[in-house]
């Protein structure tokens, strides 16, 4: 007969790393994840803001202004945000383009082979209004 003890104790050995490297990827996943998705929310939220101000100038200072509150109060996800609003074409029936990067903090999962940190990145364009009035 075969004896079988001692054999629970291998297999806990074998799948342990294994299994921690899934929760690991998935925390890294999610982070990412989530990062992405304020990032999106941000450039959103700076080019429909920056699209509604009368003169080139409110519009690039408040998009950026919008997309950074955007991002405040968040979780440790973005930790170095830059921001860029395109007003190269505020006309009457033109566009905003609002441009959002952050830096996402990796080094503290610990997880070997992973980077320090990775950039997101992601843009959005608002419409202006083609009858208004600019300054």
């Amino acid at each position: 007969m075969h004896d079988d003890r001692g054999s629970m104790s291998v297999e806990l050995v074998v799948l342990t790393p294994v299994l921690l490297a899934v929760v690991l990827l998935s925390v890294v996943f999610g982070r990412l994840a989530e990062a992405r998705q304020q990032v999106v929310e941000a450039a959103r939220a700076g080019a429909e803001a920056a699209a509604v101000l009368p003169t080139v100038g409110t519009a690039q200072w408040v998009g950026s202004i919008n997309s950074v509150i955007n991002l405040i109060g968040r979780t440790h996800t973005c930790a170095h945000v830059s921001i860029a609003v395109d007003t190269s074409h505020f006309t009457p029936g033109g566009y905003v383009t609002a441009h959002v990067t952050c830096s996402v903090l990796l080094a503290d999962i610990g997880f070997p082979g992973l980077p320090g940190t990775t950039t997101v990145t992601a843009s959005a364009t608002a419409p202006l209004d083609q009858y208004r009035a600019f300054r």
